[in-house]
């Protein structure tokens, strides 16, 4: 047998082996994340000593070793190889053979025409990893520029790449310098050709269930073809159509006559058919290739981006590519979590502070503003700026570290792990309205009256903490405060969740969190800083503030209850507390004019207290109009149809589909604040009720956060309500889907967008 046929059979029977023991119920598994790229376990760098000498060397990476017997080298008439001698070795996949470690330098000399200018080499060679793993046999093409017969050498380095073995590194463009070289060497290009990573990164996140989107980013001075770019996707029942370019720039190639390419960041939304409508991970394998203006042309080059897609709808990629609008318009979340993954990033993160900033004066965080000024204000005493700045500060940076750490939860584990809606249970805000009367309690001096002395004299030392502020106590109810009084669900937060999702990337999008939290969290600091400075040190005032707060811990256990009781039930409750306060007021001036003041203020909060009592009687639920339903004004609202699981809400869009009408999906929970100002504010109003007239409307009432709860929110990537989502034809409209809380002209507008063909 002729000697290349039996090392052929040696090689076969080898991979059959290595293929075997791999799958060895015993067999060592090798993850090839721990593996080298090829060209960084063995660094090949070329230059030409002579006219038609060149000089080889490998840097090869610990750990790796190359074969002797598998390195060659063509491209010169009569060409010899020189290597040294490497170091003898039983290989159990090639017998005995030479291998290299840590660096090979050889000698390729030959016979070159004494007027060529440049040489092509074709460079072959296989090593292997410590680890047990043998990369395949490589093959490089290197373009080097040779000195004149009588002229110094010249140096050129051939770069890394990540493309296949037996292509060539790079392309050298007609009509430019050699690939690479030093500064003095002729016919050198200026700058060194970046590594394909750096010239040309690739990201790609899903913006609903059946769009990905695509982002390609040149770096200056760099180019993608838009012709060269092929899509594949990996994942069960996907997949992809084609990309919809947005318009580039027309270009004459040496190579591909007239092209279309682009010089800038591009993003390039693709359609995604599938046959099923479940949430799935995928992986996406992007080729594409471009080239260095004046420069080298990379081969085409192949990035793996994993990808999570949320629920979609079932349907081929023509159907997928039709549901998308011509200028893709994302929802806001969406807009947000596609800033993130961009490169303005420092600017979207300052971005989300500033959406901070706005949600720190919505119902969700308010509340915080009395929890933080009665902490921090204690008994009254006098603590002094720098100490209720600290104090505040405390406060706030514990509820964004727990407020990001929910957030991240969610991101990575989806609906079915959301600590925050977890703790929205009658247990949980039962004993944190306790914890709310207790302090009020405190605050009224009515330890010592009703509580044995054993029970007394530990709550008296918690209470004495309590005096000016205890950090360890701030933090506990600044992290209890992020899980407990703002659960309430808006863009930021959605948009940063959906990137960690998306690009399973917690680290930035924790980021945008954790700034998320500071913005809502800045006000808080000067309403503490404010507490602190303003308190009185000595006094009948002292007292006077301490019924306050007081009053105030006895409504926030009130609002705390009002998630889990029934409206007149918490009316009831409201009630009673302003006749409490009335009682109080009545008594509270000391001058005759301040006397006559607090009458004043007791008859108006002896006048609401009665009102919302018997408001409660007659059914009522809403404190700022408790007499509504008395007086036969109550306004109605919007009728839904409550559903409870994925079969229900397929039913209900398959019927819709058969009637032709619109759905309206509304994402509702008993503890969900901003839900209650939709109700309230947005589906009462008479211009509201008109524009759904001809909507299907569902309403999915989570409040219970069990497994269905779940399953229906994770089958649209949301993490919580108030949510609403649009559907036309069996199809979410998924650039329509509205977090939060939104007014009537904005929501109604939306409504008639959703209704449109």
């Amino acid at each position: 047998m002729p000697p290349m046929f039996r090392f052929a059979a040696k090689f076969a029977l080898a991979l059959l082996v290595a293929a075997v023991a791999t799958h060895a119920p015993d067999a060592r598994a090798v993850d090839e994340k721990d593996l080298l790229p090829v060209d960084q376990a063995f660094a090949l760098q070329a230059h030409a000593i002579s006219h038609d000498r060149i000089a080889l060397t490998w840097k090869i990476a610990p750990g790796y070793y190359l074969y002797r017997q598998r390195t060659s080298v063509e491209g010169i008439a009569g060409g010899v190889l020189d290597m040294p001698p490497g170091k003898k070795k039983h290989d159990e996949f090639f017998g005995d053979v030479e291998t290299y470690r840590a660096s090979l330098t050889a000698t390729y000399t030959g016979t070159v025409a004494p007027d060529a200018t440049t040489v092509a080499l074709t460079v072959k060679y296989q090593g292997c990893a410590d680890l047990g793993v043998c990369y395949p046999p490589q093959r490089r093409t290197i373009e080097l520029a040779l000195p004149a017969a009588s002229a110094a050498p010249m140096t050129n380095a051939a770069p890394s790449s990540t493309a296949p073995a037996g292509d060539d590194i790079f392309a050298q463009r007609p009509g430019a310098s050699s690939l690479i070289g030093g500064a003095d060497n002729a016919g050198a290009v200026d700058a060194q050709p970046l590594p394909p990573e750096q010239a040309y990164q690739v990201e790609a996140i899903a913006t609903d269930g059946n769009t990905l989107l695509l982002r390609f980013t040149p770096a200056k001075g760099y180019y993608l073809y838009r012709d060269k770019t092929q899509l594949q996707i990996a994942g069960e029942g996907l997949s992809v159509g084609a990309p919809r370019w947005p318009q580039g720039t027309h270009h004459k190639d040496a190579y591909f006559g007239d092209v279309v390419v682009y010089f800038d960041q591009v993003e390039v939304p693709v359609p995604v058919g599938r046959t099923h409508a479940n949430a799935v991970d995928a992986s996406l394998t992007v080729s594409f290739q471009g080239c260095q203006e004046g420069g080298i042309c990379y081969p085409v080059m192949t990035r793996t981006l994993p990808v999570s897609l949320p629920a979609g709808t079932v349907g081929t990629v023509a159907e997928a590519a039709t549901q998308a609008t011509p200028d893709t318009s994302l929802a806001e979340d969406q807009r947000l979590a596609a800033r993130l993954a961009g490169k303005d990033r420092a600017w979207t993160l300052l971005l989300f502070f500033a959406s901070g900033l706005a949600l720190a004066f919505t119902p969700c965080v308010l509340p915080m503003v009395p929890i933080l000024s009665g902490l921090i204000a204690g008994r009254g005493g006098r603590i002094g700026a720098w100490r209720a700045f600290s104090l505040s500060t405390v406060y706030v940076l514990a509820s964004a570290v727990v407020f990001t750490i929910a957030g991240v939860l969610a991101g990575l584990l989806g609906a079915a792990f959301n600590l925050q809606a977890a703790m929205q249970n009658a247990w949980v805000l039962g004993a944190f309205a306790g914890l709310f009367v207790l302090l009020a309690l405190s605050m009224f001096g009515l330890y010592e009256l009703q509580l044995p002395a054993a029970l007394r004299a530990r709550l008296g030392e918690a209470s004495d903490k309590q005096h000016g502020g205890s950090w360890m106590g701030v933090a506990a109810m600044g992290a209890l405060s992020a899980l407990i009084v703002g659960p309430c669900v808006a863009p930021p937060l959605m948009g940063a969740v959906l990137y960690i999702a998306q690009t399973r990337d917690p680290v930035l999008g924790g980021a945008a969190l954790f700034v998320l939290a500071l913005g809502m969290g800045a006000p808080l600091v000067a309403f503490g800083i404010a507490a602190g400075k303003g308190m009185p040190t000595s006094g009948p005032w002292m007292v006077a503030v301490e019924r306050v707060f007081g009053f105030l811990f006895l409504g926030l256990a009130v609002w705390m209850l009002s998630r889990v009781l029934p409206g007149a039930a918490t009316l009831a409750l409201w009630g009673l507390l302003a006749l409490g306060a009335a009682v109080w007021v009545f008594s509270a001036g000391r001058s005759p004019r301040a006397s006559m003041a607090a009458r004043f203020a007791a008859l108006v909060l002896g006048i609401v207290g009665a009102a919302q009592l018997l408001g409660a009687f007659a059914g009522g639920h809403d404190p700022l109009q408790p007499l509504a339903g008395v007086m036969g004004e109550k306004r109605e609202g919007v009728v839904f149809r409550r559903i409870k699981s994925v079969e229900d809400l397929d039913r209900a869009l398959a019927d819709a589909r058969a009637a032709g009408k619109p759905l309206l999906l509304d994402f509702y929970a008993d503890w969900c604040v901003s839900c209650k100002e939709m109700e309230k504010y947005t589906f009462t109003e008479p211009a509201v009720r008109e524009a759904l007239a001809g909507y299907v409307l569902l309403q999915a009432d989570v409040t219970a956060n069990d497994a269905q709860d779940q399953a229906l929110m994770q089958r649209f990537g949301i993490i919580g309500p108030p949510m609403s989502l649009f559907f036309h034809d069996g199809q979410e409209r998924r650039n329509l889907r509205l977090t939060g809380f939104e007014k009537t002209d904005a929501f109604v507008e939306r409504v008639r967008k959703g209704a449109a063909p």
